[in-house]
């Protein structure tokens, strides 16, 4: 089967290669992929360097081709859309293996371009919201990086949860992207956030990729007995006086925990996946996709992760069909 695989650390080692297709076993699904999307996970790990040829992608669209012998959710036809494990190769390849708790169905209403730009993202938005900040209707959120991929369909999220939205964008382009999904209000996080939201928010979920510039905000505006939460971590010690006073609660989210630790509710990712589908097919959320690269290959693979490290995306970028 086609695939693309690295070796070095920079975006030239993304290279075309030919791989056996691999087998289910256990809860294991065999999916072929129709569509994959790039987020920073996958320049992270490249930058990270293999020694043998390795398989990068976490998000994808596709249909079932065949069905380990513990599976029951799906079935052989059934259209997929999931993140997947990054402690197993990638979806970057024709077919792939994915274990079906982490599996939820193509929304309907998406085709496979659209709905391979969902998954991660929702992943992250979900349980950053429900599992770990415990949101409440009602209450108020900031949202940094509202334009990005995971912030995209976040602003969307926290609007069907019932909650006051301001997001951060720095540019006409991506604040105009920011209040058509929904953002009540849009602040510029290039200037200083405390001036600019003034009051204090219940929850500040900061889904950039930088963290100690935006912490001393954080813990300025958040309300007491409120909560923060990160995706990235610290470079450098970060001072928690301002928000231990406060009593906030400080999260990490990492969408790739559950599959990577096994946890007992890995199955959570197949319903929450589930009912982001349902809120996609009812129209209570939008897609995010705003470019698309034909076919999947090496050379659009490296376009996508240049893409990527400009820091210049809006939305997310798929992948689609192979040559």
């Amino acid at each position: 089967m086609k695939a693309v695989a690295h070796t070095g650390t920079d975006i030239a080692a993304l290279t075309d290669i030919e791989l056996p297709r691999p087998s289910p076993a256990g809860h294991d699904l065999l999916v072929k992929v129709e569509a994959v999307s790039v987020n920073p996970v996958d320049t992270k790990q490249r930058k990270a360097g293999s020694a043998a040829p390795r398989v990068l992608g976490w998000d994808a669209a596709g249909t079932v081709e065949a069905a380990g012998p513990d599976v029951t959710l799906f079935k052989r036809g059934d259209a997929v859309y999931y993140a997947g494990d990054v402690t197993r190769p990638g979806c970057d390849s024709e077919f792939h293996l994915v274990d079906e708790r982490i599996v939820g169905r193509k929304p309907k209403t998406l085709d496979f371009a659209q709905a391979a730009a969902i998954p991660l993202t929702a992943i992250t938005a979900w349980e950053s919201f429900f599992d770990r900040m415990k949101v409440q209707k009602g209450r108020s959120i900031l949202i940094i990086g509202g334009a990005g991929g995971v912030g995209s369909i976040a602003i969307q999220i926290a609007k069907v949860a019932g909650l006051s939205v301001i997001a951060t964008a720095s540019r006409p382009e991506t604040v105009a992207w920011c209040k058509a999904l929904g953002a009540d209000e849009v602040v510029n996080h290039r200037q200083n956030l405390v001036g600019q939201v003034k009051n204090p928010v219940d929850y500040i979920a900061n889904f950039s990729g930088e963290l100690d510039s935006h912490w001393p905000a954080m813990a300025e505006l958040v309300a007491p007995q409120g909560a923060v939460l990160a995706i990235v971590g610290n470079t450098k010690p970060i001072a928690m006086d301002v928000v231990r006073s406060k009593s906030a609660t400080v999260c990490w989210e990492l969408m790739f925990t559950r599959p990577r630790f096994k946890t007992p509710d890995m199955i959570e990712q197949h319903k929450l996946l589930n009912q982001v589908a349902d809120w996609l097919d009812a129209g209570k959320l939008r897609g995010t996709l705003k470019e698309t690269l034909s076919p999947i290959n090496a050379a659009n693979l490296r376009k996508a992760h240049q893409r990527l490290e400009s820091g210049t995306m809006i939305g997310k970028l798929v992948l689609q069909g192979w040559s």
